[in-house]
């Protein structure tokens, strides 16, 4: 069962490259939910991610289904907990924090929730997840325990990548953080784009066209954008980081 990764890999072969919208389904976001979706509604996003670092609350599965009410977009999981499993999206990232040293995030999430996620049905899609500085403390550092890659060792950052691809992850995820001050260094994208043959997102600090379009250029296709939605009330800017991201410029 590959339906929503298949869609990801064909959408990115139709449209040159995927953007993806992050919303965060914790309390913070309760009176922005719906301001969030009509954003990313009205400037071309591909799919939707849902997750947070945070432990959920009871609402957590109605913030689910009001965001689902809102769109026509497939809503992938992108949980930063076993207690953020849910079978209300059409799939998750199954991720496995490859940055740091903590088993709990390595793999014992993962025991934790697997006879749950067969038994739901829920499609996963298995995802290497590292964690790059971006200038600030963020909250999977604080709450996993574990500290970023240094942002300017390539190598290392490359070694990591390679193993989570010998592994047989599908994908990977090039994170700098939520609110991320610097978003990845481009130079990094196009070593990224040379060694790796698998698909790889890049996610933090994505907050402006011309970011969008350095990271474009080096090879990046498959992107995340959270804060800027989140933060940003101009609709525009959502609209030319899209443009810039599906080549519309």
């Amino acid at each position: 069962m590959n339906n929503i990764f298949n869609k990801i890999i064909s959408t990115k072969e139709q449209r040159g490259a995927v953007s993806f919208a992050l919303i965060d389904p914790d309390e913070k976001n309760d009176t922005k939910i719906k301001s969030c979706i009509n954003k990313i509604n009205n400037s071309d996003f591909d799919f939707i991610l849902i997750g947070g670092s945070l432990i959920v609350d009871s609402n957590y599965e109605n913030r689910i289904e009001l965001i689902k009410s809102e769109t026509d977009k497939s809503i992938i999981l992108f949980p930063g907990s076993s207690l953020q499993i849910s079978n209300k999206v059409n799939a998750m990232l199954y991720i496995s924090l490859l940055s740091g040293n903590n088993s709990q995030y390595l793999i014992g999430e993962h025991i934790q929730t697997a006879g749950l996620i067969h038994s739901l049905n829920i499609e996963a899609i298995p995802t290497g997840y590292i964690l790059i500085d971006g200038g600030n403390s963020s909250s999977v550092s604080a709450i996993s325990k574990t500290q970023p890659l240094p942002s300017n060792k390539f190598e290392i950052i490359i070694a990591h990548a390679l193993a989570g691809q010998l592994l047989g992850k599908k994908m990977l995820y090039f994170e700098s953080g939520s609110g991320a001050k610097e978003s990845i260094n481009p130079r990094l994208v196009s070593l990224i784009k040379e060694k790796i043959n698998i698909p790889f997102f890049i996610g933090g600090g994505i907050d402006n066209k011309y970011k969008a379009k350095e990271l474009i250029k080096a090879g990046a296709e498959y992107f995340v954008i959270g804060s800027a939605i989140e933060k940003n009330n101009n609709l525009n800017t959502l609209i030319e980081i899209n443009q810039e991201i599906h080549g519309k410029n």
